[in-house]
């Protein structure tokens, strides 16, 4: 039973606890609970945001340097936390913590997983310009989506040997669903294992079902679908061409899959496109 079906039928709890067990989904750090905890009360406190991140050292340190990046920070430099609060707003703070936190619980091991981190982060951060620039949705939400939904690659990694192989075979197939071929071999993909992960981790319902169905490009016609789910599906299509652009690979074999499909929903002319393409590599190259 592949691991969808499972998310499908909320009572199977059996089998959920199973995998969870065989796959060994890192539990929700304990900071990132305190975030939310506070992103949840009535009146959520910068000052009570900027205590919580201060208490790490590290993390601190990261979230400046990311805060003050060409694509989140701008112009102004922020140097305190408490002026990184004020720049870019709590919740964008929050997600930039709960990425940090999540490269922490999945630590980049070996030289595939740095790789798996660079180039999460960086389609993170395309998809905050994205959200921003195209004015559709909340560019927080675009950021953890942009991190999270490929999540699922480290943890198949660590459960199944041969899973590297695998991967490696769905990203060149250019026909097929990515995860298809994920589920023939291993009963589960690395869209759901993510969605359980960002399900463990407190994360929003729509975001763990735009990480579900991230590979679903039917769900960009589904009009029944939240908009929120389609608008991450679109812009993490768009934000991978551009990925792949900029490594030299000219168009992502998803694009061919999805990418007529992501135009239409956004609303986009192919020059509306191309501009786009070449502002989000002109961002990546502004970084390096």
């Amino acid at each position: 039973m592949s691991t969808a079906s499972v998310l499908a039928r909320p009572g199977a709890e059996d089998p959920v606890d199973a995998l969870i067990k065989s796959i060994r989904i890192p539990p929700r750090p304990s900071l990132l609970a305190d975030l939310q905890r506070e992103l949840a009360s009535s009146d959520p406190s910068p000052d009570a945001i900027g205590r919580i991140v201060a208490s790490d050292v590290g993390m601190s340190g990261a979230l400046l340097k990311l805060a003050n990046s060409s694509i989140y920070g701008g112009r102004r430099q922020a140097k305190s936390i408490e002026q990184a609060i004020l720049f870019l707003g709590i919740n964008q703070v929050a997600a930039l913590m709960t990425g940090l936190l999540a490269r922490q619980a999945i630590p980049a091991d070996s030289e595939a997983l740095a790789s798996f981190w660079d180039v999460s982060t960086r389609r993170a951060q395309a998809m905050v310009y994205l959200s921003r620039r195209l004015r559709i949705g909340e560019a927080d939400v675009a950021h953890t989506f942009g991190l999270f939904c490929d999540t699922g690659v480290p943890l198949l990694m660590n459960r199944f040997l041969d899973y590297r192989a695998t991967y490696a075979a769905a990203s060149l197939d250019a026909e097929h669903s990515f995860t298809a071929l994920e589920d023939a071999r291993h009963s589960t993909n690395h869209a759901a294992v993510g969605c359980l992960l960002a399900r463990n981790w407190g994360l929003s319902g729509d975001l763990g079902w735009a990480i579900l169905q991230h590979h679903d490009f039917t769900v960009l016609d589904d009009a029944s679908s939240p908009s929120t789910v389609r608008s991450l599906v679109a812009l993490a299509l768009l934000a991978e061409n551009a990925i792949c652009k900029y490594q030299g690979h000219g168009e992502s074999p998803e694009w061919h899959k999805g990418g007529a499909r992501a135009l239409a929903y956004l609303g986009l002319s192919d020059e509306e496109t191309a501009e786009l393409f070449d502002e989000l590599l002109e961002a990546f190259h502004g970084d390096d």
